[in-house]
Order: C-alpha cells, then sequence, then structure tokens
C-alpha cells in the first residue's frame, strides 16, 4: 500500500510536520534526515491528543522532535529504516 502523507503544519524553521497519513488516517510527526545519497523523512506516528499540543504549542512539538532526532522515539517510526539510515538535518 502506497502512503500518502499530508502535512497539516509545517514548521521550517524547528525542521518538522505534522500531518495525517490519508490512507490510515493516523496522525505524525516528520523530520528531515540525510544519509550519504538521499535527503529523505522519517515519519513518527502520533496520537490525535499528540497532533493538537503539537498544533498549539512550538515548544511541547520541538520536545519531541529533539527526541526523535535523538532516535528515542523509533519505536514509533511508520516505515522502518534501512541499513545506511540517516542522521537529522
Amino acid at each position: 500500500m502506497e502512503m500518502k502523507f499530508k502535512d497539516i503544519l509545517v514548521r521550517k524553521e524547528e525542521r518538522f510536520s505534522i500531518g495525517i497519513e490519508e490512507q490510515t488516517g493516523k496522525y505524525y510527526l516528520s523530520i528531515p534526515v540525510a544519509n550519504n545519497f538521499v535527503d529523505y523523512e522519517e515519519y513518527y506516528e502520533i496520537n490525535k491528543d499528540e497532533f493538537d499540543a503539537f498544533s498549539a504549542s512550538v515548544l511541547t512539538a520541538t520536545e519531541f522532535v529533539q527526541q526523535c532526532r535523538s532516535r528515542e522515539q523509533d519505536d514509533r517510526l511508520i516505515m522502518k529504516p534501512g541499513k545506511d539510515r540517516g542522521v537529522a538535518i
């Protein structure tokens, strides 16, 4: 199944976005990452309460974003990374 991520809120300065995956209705927060070959996004599943909180408070969202960049939220990755996993940019 092809996933269709629709960004609802993009925070360029803080380098993250939140949105809804259209096929499943799951909420996500994404961050940009890069490896030696490509820049891409990692998508972390969040619940509706987190979506609402992150939409309302950049501070709350950036705390979670930092956890994602530090790989502390890897159990929430919607698509598991391959061998050449990128690093947050």
